[in-house]
């Protein structure tokens, strides 16, 4: 069964480019122009990826994606925004998105970072099936977390960035490190900024306070290392 893609973008050349695009790469395309019809129609048809545009009619793109992740669902999201400040992109990150694309793109870069978020999300998580710490249970097979016995949120993303830090407990993982597990060594897309940026999102989701962590540990200059 092929692949299904749920494109909701309003520009109706961008939106026919990515449709032939993931066509000719054997997707199910199904595409819509405004965010509250991407919202049902990703609660009706289980997509494998999402690519949403940020500035939408009806409903915005963070919103689209703060409504599916709250609702607990997981599936890979690119953001496409011709925003290009920074906290515009955190916030996409924050939000649970798993990467972005900075309007104008080429569909080369597009398709690079698909076949990344695919590929960190598909690939089968091996070793560690669950770890508790402090008041933190995670289960890395069915990609939940507690904290107090309270449901968190967290994206397939931010599991695989904590199970490589659990595995390496108390070793100093470095960003180049990072990059090389959980985006492969072929990435040229991925920056050192990103890597802090979805370490500091985790923080906020783990932490007690997430301006003095005290499981993933700040190694300056170099990486980040986690400790129970």
């Amino acid at each position: 069964m092929s692949k299904k893609v749920l494109i909701v973008e309003d520009d109706p050349g961008i939106s026919l480019s990515l449709k032939d695009e993931f066509e000719s790469l054997g997707y199910t395309v199904i595409k819509t122009d405004n965010g509250q019809k991407g919202l049902t129609i990703a609660r009706q048809e289980s997509p494998d990826l999402i690519i949403l545009d940020l500035m939408l009619p009806v409903m915005d793109g963070y919103d689209v994606c703060r409504e599916l992740r709250n609702e607990g669902n997981r599936t890979p999201i690119i953001m496409l925004t011709a925003k290009n400040k920074e906290i515009d992109k955190v916030l996409g990150l924050e939000l649970g998105a798993d990467d972005y694309v900075t309007k104008p793109f080429s569909l080369r870069e597009l398709m690079a970072r698909v076949r990344a978020v695919m590929r960190r999300t598909t690939e089968r998580i091996e070793n560690i099936d669950s770890y508790c710490f402090g008041q933190i249970e995670l289960d890395f097979k069915k990609y939940e977390a507690t904290k107090r016995g309270e449901k968190m949120d967290l994206t397939p993303l931010q599991f695989q960035m904590l199970k490589l830090l659990i595995q390496k407990k108390r070793e100093v993982i470095s960003r180049d490190e990072f990059l090389d597990e959980i985006w492969g060594r072929d990435n040229v897309l991925i920056s050192h900024r990103t890597i802090d940026s979805h370490i500091a999102n985790i923080r906020k989701k783990i932490e007690d306070n997430p301006y003095h962590p005290t499981h993933i540990l700040s190694i300056r200059g170099v990486g980040y290392k986690f400790v129970d």
